[in-house]
């Protein structure tokens, strides 16, 4: 295999130079806005009253527009018509239901109980995060472990259709349910189904529906090249603006809670480095076991590990309110995501390297040559 000019072959690119400049300092820009966030809660100290003036059901506008725009970039990029041809392979799909909807959940749920014990709120807010599938960064880290891209877009619709029939649900079970029958302290929970669902319905159902429409208007209009090479990469920043948006706000009320106990925030990330490790280590395990090609495996793997930190924290804000432990939870997640789920797409390459032999056609672009727009080949073995 070779690349024009002085691009060598058989040599890794390094995982980060194939990352968009702004999503490569991702982790950087969320810290950043974290601490603009403190900084503004302390300038202005009645920011709740102001952003209250204006809602949307529980939710203050403002932060219901940045919620948004995080949202619809990601499902716009969905190819929604290949939903059909990658569900023919039935195994992957059960498997991957399986692993998002039965063991993640359930997974968080335990880590949350086993570690947080005594945090009600920040223990709740992770059972949301564990609620809430991956719909939005797993499409960048699939690809860049060279996952299946189709299979991942499709997974990545089914999850945000059957988020909105099954979140409430699972919420109710995790939250209320299963904690009385397991004798648990539940007192201080008091959670409805149609709050959570409602939530779900605004902050997923309206970007799903905008993302599906504004395609099949891009792809009839213009065509798929032009809606993919030069529509989805002039809106794919709002997401990233959209998310820093909302960590401001939230860091802005919750500056007091966060600079008084950084302890509870050090436990908030433990169950969350435990369940990334855990959920994608299963997954790809028991991919290996079922026979999927490294392609379709990875896909699986990171869909499962994933999570839509986005709608959680619009649940834990629409259920619980922005200045909940809950909230908070929930903007821990992408801070400890970001970096875990990037150093497993290395974990990921090096799988490949020692169980999957005959798929490893991984390209070197040689020191100053790195361009993270240049289209990475698709590896042999891929799975059609």
């Amino acid at each position: 295999m070779s690349l024009p000019g002085a691009l060598a072959a058989e040599v890794e690119a390094p995982v980060l130079q194939r990352l968009s400049r702004l999503d490569r300092f991702l982790p950087v820009w969320i810290l950043l806005a974290m601490v603009a966030g403190l900084g503004l809660g302390r300038l202005f100290p009645d920011l709740n009253d102001a952003l209250d003036a204006v809602k949307i059901g529980t939710v203050s506008l403002p932060i219901a527009l940045g919620l948004l725009a995080m949202m619809y970039p990601v499902l716009a990029k969905v190819r929604y018509s290949q939903v059909g041809e990658v569900a023919a392979d039935r195994t992957m799909m059960a498997t991957s239901l399986v692993l998002n909807w039965v063991i993640g959940p359930a997974l968080m749920f335990a880590l949350a109980w086993l570690l947080l014990p005594d945090l009600p709120e920040y223990r709740t807010g992770l059972i949301i995060v564990g609620l809430a599938r991956c719909i939005a960064m797993v499409l960048i880290w699939n690809d860049l472990a060279c996952g299946d891209r189709e299979a991942a877009a499709v997974l990545v619709a089914l999850n945000s259709v059957f988020q909105i029939v099954a979140y409430s649900l699972l919420g109710y079970f995790y939250l209320e349910l299963l904690p009385g029958w397991l004798g648990l302290d539940t007192a201080t929970l008091d959670v409805s189904m149609w709050e959570i669902a409602r939530v779900v319905l605004v902050f997923l159902g309206i970007p799903l529906a905008a993302g599906y429409l504004t395609r099949r208007w891009g792809e009839a209009r213009r065509g798929r090249e032009w809606y993919e090479t030069r529509f989805l990469p002039r809106i794919g920043p709002i997401a990233l603006w959209g998310l820093l948006f909302t960590v401001v706000i939230l860091f802005a009320l919750q500056g007091e809670t966060i600079t008084s106990q950084p302890g509870d925030v050090a436990r908030i990330a433990l169950p969350l480095l435990a369940y990334f490790g855990l959920m994608w280590g299963v997954s790809f395990w028991l991919g290996l076991r079922l026979g999927f090609s490294y392609a379709r495996n990875t896909t699986v793997a990171f869909t499962a590990a994933g999570n839509n930190f986005e709608l959680a924290i619009a649940v834990a804000i629409g259920v619980f309110g922005v200045t909940s432990g809950e909230a908070l939870a929930g903007v821990v997640g992408p801070l400890i995501e970001v970096p875990v789920l990037v150093g497993l797409v290395s974990v990921a390459l090096w799988a490949r390297r020692r169980f999957y032999p005959a798929d490893d056609t991984t390209i070197t672009l040689p020191p100053g040559t790195e361009d993270p727009a240049l289209p990475l080949p698709r590896e042999r073995g891929r799975a059609g």
